[in-house]
C-alpha cells in the first residue's frame, strides 16, 4: 500500500459517531441566502457571478483543495458538482482520480464530498496554484513510510522520490501536523470535518473501507480556521496577495459549426473511465458521461455533472516509475491544449513555470484564453491520445 498508515488504524486515532446512515443532512446559515438576489460578484476562481452575501462568506476563506476518487465502485460521489474547478488524471491502474477546487459555491451552503482519497505529487502541483496554503485535505498518500521495515523506510525502489507525495508536502512546507494547510485523514484530521460513510451508497450494503471517507465541507473550514487559515493566515497575510486570476468572459455561444460531443480515453484497457462530455445549447454547457453512463452527483438527487469549459491538457506520462507502479505526469513545463466552450474549440499552448506558478493557457497567436464564466474542469490527458469532436 502507498498511504504508508492502515486503514483500521483511523478507527483508532479519530473516535466518532456511527456513520451508517445513508442519508445524513448538513445545514448551515449560509443556506438562507436568498438565491433571488442580483449577482454581481464575480468568483476569482472560475468566474462565475454571486450575490454580495455568497462573496462575504468566500472572503472570509481560502481555497480549499480536496483528493476525490473516481473508482467505479465509488460512484456516484457525493459533492463534486460543487467545485469551481475539476483537475482529472490517472492515479493509478487506469483510474482517474480528481483535485477539486471549492472556494465561491462552496460558500452558498454545507455539503457532503465523498470520497476522500489519496494524494498524487500532480495534484499538489495543481493544488499549489491556488494561493498562500491553500487547504488540502485528502487521506494518505503515496509515501516511503512502512512501520514494519528497516528504519519504517520502505526498501530502495519500491517509491520513486519523484512520487512521494508526502515528501514534496514537506518540501513546501504544508505537512505541520494539526497545524499545517495539509488536512491528512490518516493522521491529522478527523470527525466532524471528516469521517467514513459505510452505507452512502446503500442502506443495505456496506462500501469497500477505501471508499467511505466523506468530508463535511464547513466543518473542514472550521478546522482550518482552528489552524490559522481563513481568509488570513495566523501572520496576517492574505491567501491572494500573489494568487494570478485567469481572464473570463461571458457566455457567446456560436451558431453554427457547433462541437456537439467530445470524447476520449485515459487508458485504452479501461473503458468504465472513459470520457465524453455533450453539449447542451439551452444552457451553453458540457455534460459529463464517464464509461458512457451518465455522471451524477448523489449529493444532488442524481444530477448530471457539467461544465462551461473543458479544457484538454496533453501532458507527458512516465511510468511504472517504481516497484508499487506508481505513474507520474509531467505538469510543470508546458505543452498545448485544447479548450472547449460555446460550442467551439480553441487551440493553444499551456505554461506552468514552477510548483506554485499558475497554469497559463495561450492561443496559437500567443493571446491568454478567456474561460467563460462557470465550471471548468481540466482533463490532464497523455501526449499522443486522440480526442473525438
Amino acid at each position: 500500500l502507498s498511504t504508508g498508515v492502515s486503514w483500521a488504524a483511523f478507527s483508532y486515532l479519530k473516535k466518532e459517531p456511527d456513520g451508517s446512515s445513508k442519508k445524513q443532512n448538513v445545514s448551515d446559515e449560509s443556506s438562507a441566502i436568498d438565491p433571488g438576489l442580483p449577482k454581481t460578484e464575480e468568483c476569482p476562481i472560475n468566474g462565475a457571478m454571486y450575490s454580495e452575501p455568497v462573496r462575504d462568506i468566500w472572503e472570509t476563506r481560502r481555497p480549499l483543495t480536496a483528493m476525490v476518487e473516481n473508482h467505479l465502485d465509488a460512484r456516484p460521489l457525493s459533492g463534486i458538482s460543487r467545485a469551481d474547478v475539476v483537475y482529472e488524471a490517472v492515479a493509478e491502474g487506469g483510474i482517474t482520480r480528481f483535485l477539486g477546487v471549492f472556494y465561491c459555491d462552496a460558500a452558498i451552503s454545507d455539503f457532503r464530498l465523498a470520497v476522500i482519497r489519496s494524494a498524487r505529487v500532480y495534484y499538489i502541483n495543481w493544488a499549489a496554484e491556488y494561493g498562500t496554503y491553500p487547504i488540502f485535505l485528502h487521506w494518505g498518500g503515496a509515501n516511503n513510510i512502512c512501520n514494519s521495515c528497516y528504519r519504517g523506510v520502505k526498501e530502495q525502489g519500491k517509491i520513486a522520490s519523484e512520487v512521494d507525495a508526502f515528501k514534496l508536502l514537506d518540501k513546501i512546507g504544508w505537512r505541520n501536523g494539526t497545524y499545517g494547510n495539509d488536512m491528512d485523514g490518516q493522521s491529522n484530521l478527523g470527525y466532524p470535518a471528516l469521517k467514513r460513510l459505510p452505507n452512502r451508497l446503500s442502506d443495505t450494503e456496506d462500501a469497500a473501507t477505501e471508499h467511505q471517507p466523506t468530508a463535511f465541507i464547513n466543518d473542514v473550514y472550521k478546522e482550518a480556521e482552528d489552524r490559522g487559515f481563513s481568509y488570513v493566515d495566523s501572520d496576517g497575510k492574505k491567501w491572494n496577495e500573489n494568487f494570478r486570476q485567469w481572464l473570463f468572459t461571458n457566455d457567446k455561444p456560436v451558431k453554427e459549426e457547433i462541437i456537439k460531443d467530445i470524447s476520449f480515453v485515459f487508458w485504452s484497457n479501461k473503458g468504465d473511465y472513459d470520457v465524453s462530455w455533450k453539449y447542451d445549447e439551452e444552457n451553453n454547457l458540457y455534460k459529463r458521461f464517464n464509461g458512457g453512463r451518465e455522471f451524477v452527483d448523489l449529493e444532488y438527487d442524481n444530477r448530471q455533472v457539467s461544465a462551461k469549459n473543458i479544457v484538454i491538457q496533453f501532458v507527458k506520462e512516465r511510468g511504472p516509475v517504481d516497484q508499487e507502479l506508481h505513474m507520474n505526469y509531467d505538469i510543470v513545463g508546458k505543452g498545448d491544449f485544447l479548450l472547449f466552450n460555446n460550442g467551439t474549440v480553441t487551440e493553444g499552448t499551456w505554461k506552468k513555470e514552477g510548483i506554485t506558478a499558475r497554469t497559463a493557457f495561450f492561443d496559437e497567436k500567443g493571446k491568454e484564453i478567456s474561460f467563460v464564466r462557470g465550471q471548468i474542469w481540466i482533463e490532464a490527458i497523455p501526449t499522443g491520445n486522440k480526442i473525438n469532436y
